[in-house]
């Protein structure tokens, strides 16, 4: 029996690339088991090469609304998992109110990749690749059968 969390929080700069794709991902493997949520320290716009990417692997996040912190209805996360720097730094500060681990996963920005469109979409497939296996790895499958 695995001994997953209740809840999860992905924490990112802006909750538009980053931070939905690992809250899709674990949605994905384990949202009949665990509660997944994500936002950001400002609120983004959704990011279509993050919904493409997405898409590649059969995981649909084009209703995502970027979202803060503020805004969240429920605030009782058993592990918040940051991906920037500055939601690495905010989470820090979260711990003082509230009793949850936080992890911090340095994630690439693929938004900063310039080239053509296909150079850019490789970038954010990249990042999902990274974070599919992080996330493998930290909640691992259960096999069936």
């Amino acid at each position: 029996m695995l001994d997953l969390p209740n809840a999860v929080l992905f924490f990112c700069t802006l909750n538009q690339i980053r931070s939905p794709m690992a809250e899709g991902i674990l949605k994905h493997y384990h949202g009949q088991q665990i509660y997944v949520d994500s936002v950001g320290i400002h609120e983004g716009e959704i990011d279509g090469f993050m919904i493409e990417a997405m898409a590649d692997i059969g995981i649909d996040v084009s209703l995502h609304k970027p979202k803060t912190f503020q805004v969240l209805q429920d605030t009782s996360y058993d592990l918040v998992i940051t991906l920037s720097p500055e939601a690495q730094h905010s989470a820090l500060e979260l711990t003082r109110w509230m009793s949850c681990e936080v992890e911090y996963w340095p994630t690439f920005n693929p938004s900063v990749v310039t080239g053509s469109r296909e150079r850019r979409l490789d970038g954010y497939r990249q990042v999902r690749n990274e974070l599919v296996g992080k996330i493998k790895n930290k909640f691992p499958l259960v096999p069936t059968g």
